[in-house]
């Protein structure tokens, strides 16, 4: 199953206590499906799925599947660094009806490369939906080989990667030594375009909360041969690709929704709200993308 050129690692929307604010979804998922994002990806990192109980992970699967099923691609972050956990939530989100599942690698436990291969082979077995595997080292302290990748390639039900390693040798291995039908998908907004020269799919992004249209365009432009005009935009969206990183995300792309009057509320804690220096430099930052609610 294709699942498009851009996902959206969707924020979670908090209310003024702190709980799931479901208006503020529903706004948002539409302003996404607008703004050509093709699925969005509920509880990743960037909805903040650490400080997310089951439960609530539960109700927004639940919520996107039941709602928007017809009208965009709805992909499930079940990944833990508890295999039997992930397996458990994994099977909930299969049951509700998601369309695929994200499983980011485990973190803190640091398993060896064969642990991390019997990880998700165990998780797959379990499960009949398509499964992408989240490589992100920055912050789990634990990196899939471009090896035990392509080895993992191989099952069935195992279809794509989000590889956010920034390790070109790396990623070209990997893309280098699966099938074409693997979807290798950029996890780092700048890394998309030089991803796709080395043959990647796509971007699970979290710019395109705000500039989908336009990373979108830049991925048309590219595959259809157009590789200079793809490049100049590219330039044009770095600002905001790093900018959105000022801080932990998602703290800034929250504020940048908010500042688009998607009122998506703060972060949970540990994280916090930026402070007034970081929110006046990013609104400096984004300010030339015509994007900011005109007051």
């Amino acid at each position: 199953m294709n699942f498009g050129e851009v996902i959206t690692a969707m924020v979670t929307p908090f209310n003024k206590e702190g709980e799931v604010d479901f208006c503020s979804l529903k706004n948002l998922i539409e302003h996404l499906i607008i703004n050509d994002s093709d699925a969005v990806l509920l509880a990743g990192t960037t909805g903040e799925s650490p400080t997310i109980s089951d439960e609530e992970k539960i109700k927004l699967f639940e919520f996107a599947v039941n709602n928007y099923k017809n009208k965009i691609k709805i992909i499930a972050g079940t990944g833990s660094n508890d295999t039997n956990h992930s397996i458990e939530l994994s099977k909930e989100a299969e049951k509700i009806g998601v369309d695929c599942l994200l499983l980011v690698t485990p973190y803190y436990n640091k398993p060896s490369q064969y642990g991390l291969y019997k990880h998700f082979e165990k998780i797959a077995s379990e499960v009949k939906l398509p499964i992408i595997l989240y490589n992100v080292p920055s912050r789990t302290s634990c990196n899939i080989s471009s090896k035990i990748c392509i080895e993992l390639s191989k099952i069935n039900n195992i279809i794509g990667i989000k590889e956010a390693s920034s390790d070109f040798k790396q990623i070209a291995e990997i893309i280098s030594g699966v099938e074409k039908e693997f979807f290798i998908y950029s996890g780092n907004d700048g890394d998309t375009l030089p991803m796709l020269s080395l043959g990647a799919y796509g971007v699970i992004s979290v710019a395109s909360h705000l500039v989908g249209k336009e990373i979108k365009k830049m991925i048309r432009l590219f595959k259809s041969g157009n590789v200079k005009e793809a490049a100049n935009l590219h330039s044009y969206l770095l600002d905001i690709f790093y900018g959105i990183f000022i801080t932990t995300n998602p703290v800034p792309i929250k504020e940048g929704l908010n500042l688009m009057g998607l009122n998506v509320g703060s972060p949970r804690l540990p994280l916090i709200e930026m402070t007034a220096e970081e929110k006046e430099a990013f609104k400096k930052i984004i300010s030339k993308y015509n994007i900011l609610r005109k007051s």
